[in-house]
């Protein structure tokens, strides 16, 4: 059984710790019954009429649960946790929910209006009712990016994976099988979109973040020359 938490707001500038990185750290904190499967970045608009820290991104987790029963220690455990991480001066938001039959069409929604203009709070409670959503410290406009998060999310075809199978270890080099053995697909965007053999070759550029694509995670890559590939994201300077 499939379920999403939503975290946003978590920090301000100059926070030691993201909202992505406080999002990751939750796994360590799990109830029973409980299993992390994913974490994605969700892009949200970026304007001057919204206040954001640095990219204006939310976080979901992907969970496994083994039963609907764990869903209350879930969420008691994620506001436990935002709660204590979440640095004073921001307004920590969190969003969450069970999938049954899809996600609710009000809330995948909402997710993709959170990328074309500014919405409310009151939005954001409209497109949640019957979920889990709650605002804790300052302004609690963290819950519009958590919801947002949780809707972009479950429609399985937006973010950017920022854990899966501890991407962080993988080497700069590495071979397409090996990277499918794992659960990630490669797919290539060059014109002629060719398909990446198993024993082809990627340089990562040292920063494997795979896209959500189709609910699964998938790595674009552009071809360098025969049996050579090139991932197309890197690292952000900062």
């Amino acid at each position: 059984m499939k379920a999403y938490v939503g975290i946003d707001d978590t920090d301000i500038i100059g926070s030691p710790m993201g909202t992505g990185k406080l999002a990751r750290a939750l796994e360590q904190k799990l109830p029973p019954g409980c299993h992390l499967w994913a974490v994605a970045r969700q892009q949200l608009l970026q304007s001057e009429a919204i206040p954001y820290t640095s990219h204006n991104s939310a976080a979901c987790l992907i969970l496994e649960l083994d039963a609907p029963a764990s869903m209350p220690a879930l969420i008691e455990t994620t506001i436990r946790h935002v709660e204590a991480l979440a640095v004073e001066g921001s307004d920590p938001g969190v969003c969450a929910f069970i999938e049954k039959n899809g996600g609710p069409q009000e809330l995948l929604e909402f997710g993709r209006i959170c990328t074309q203009r500014k919405v409310s709070q009151e939005e954001a409670l409209n497109a949640t009712k019957g979920l889990h959503l709650s605002g804790h410290g300052g302004t609690n406009d963290g819950i519009i990016g958590a919801a947002a998060a949780v809707g972009l999310t479950a429609s399985g075809w937006n973010g950017r994976f920022i854990e899966f199978g501890r991407l962080r270890d993988l080497p700069e080099r590495i071979q397409v099988a090996r990277l499918n053995e794992k659960g990630i697909q490669v797919m290539s965007i060059d014109r002629d979109a060719r398909v990446p053999a198993p024993d082809d070759w990627i340089n990562t550029r040292g920063w494997v973040r795979p896209r959500l694509v189709g609910h699964m995670p998938v790595l674009l890559v552009r071809p360098v020359h025969d049996g050579e590939w090139e991932n197309i994201g890197k690292k952000r300077k900062k």
